[in-house]
């Protein structure tokens, strides 16, 4: 769940999921919609699947090595090596981006971060680093360090427990590193939704098993471009996935008879869409569209949401 998601965002799913899903045998006995229910919101859904696979396997035959780790599904360098040394005692040093920075300074090293050969360097020096005997502890201790003392901007070197290995530090270069390329400007999309009501239920369409982003979701219909519903435009907001900034604008069908465009809907009530993966910005649209009485678990309103007249 922390895989690209900040922590404060992770806590409640975090929990709300260990309640499910207690073991590895429940979640690997649970639907995928069940799972990708529980998920939604965190985003990045290949994460959920990947889980529940692994789960799978954990229940069956749990690893005993960091090569083992490195088998589950959606498992890499860095899952594997903080799975295998705190659960195991291996001796892999778990190299995330905190780890990253913290070494970037330990070094001074001003080559740019995201570089592969960066990476596998950094690595390397952070396996030199590692404590053999606990190197559980040590890598979680790294991973403290760069989460709470070595931050991104301003670190806080007079804290820091390792101040007088830190080259960085010596050479007064710490805020300036590590260096990392500018990020791409993210792409603007315009997104016209539909919420069509039909004898109290609401239409929504399924992703496709083969979409690279959300399959399996549900999600509103797209308004055609010709079409002005009854009800017509009735909220507006933003919303970002990865790199793609949308303009989501909601329109509302009131008319009394089912849409005859819609034969691709299938219909819920608002009781069934609790049970159901439904898209972040279908839950913002429903949300916005009933005045907020149509609520889910852990959703909120957004702020950006605007209401039409």
């Amino acid at each position: 769940m922390l895989q690209q998601t900040r922590v404060e965002a992770v806590i409640p799913y975090f929990l709300a999921f260990l309640a499910k899903f207690p073991t590895a045998a429940h979640l690997a006995a649970a639907s995928e919609a069940e799972v990708l229910t529980a998920w939604a919101g965190l985003g990045y859904y290949s994460r959920a699947r990947n889980l529940r696979s692994a789960a799978g396997i954990l229940a069956a035959d749990a690893p005993v090595s960091w090569e083992a780790c490195m088998k589950l599904p959606g498992v890499g360098p860095y899952t594997a090596a903080a799975l295998a040394s705190i659960s195991l005692g291996a001796v892999r040093a778990a190299v995330d981006g905190n780890v990253m920075r913290v070494v970037s300074r330990l070094t001074n090293d001003p080559s740019e971060i995201s570089a592969p050969l960066t990476k596998r360097r950094f690595a390397e020096v952070a396996q030199t680093l590692l404590a053999p005997l606990r190197p559980g502890d040590f890598n979680q201790a790294m991973m403290e360090l760069g989460a709470t003392v070595c931050l991104p901007t301003k670190p806080r070197c007079l804290l820091c427990p390792v101040q007088k290995f830190c080259a960085a530090h010596s050479a007064g270069t710490q805020g300036s590193l590590p260096v990392k390329l500018g990020k791409v400007p993210a792409r603007r999309l315009d997104l016209d939704l539909l919420v069509c009501w039909w004898e109290g239920r609401v239409g929504l369409v399924r992703r496709s098993a083969a979409e690279s982003r959300l399959a399996g979701f549900w999600e509103l219909p797209q308004k055609p471009a010709d079409d002005v519903p009854a009800g017509s435009f009735q909220a507006e907001f933003t919303h970002q996935i990865v790199n793609d900034r949308f303009r989501v604008r909601v329109w509302v069908d009131e008319s009394e008879s089912r849409p005859g465009f819609s034969g691709a809907c299938q219909w819920f009530s608002p009781a069934e869409l609790v049970a159901i993966p439904v898209t972040t910005i279908a839950r913002k649209a429903l949300t916005a569209t009933t005045g907020g009485k149509l609520m889910y678990p852990r959703g909120k309103r957004s702020r950006s949401v605007t209401q039409g007249v």
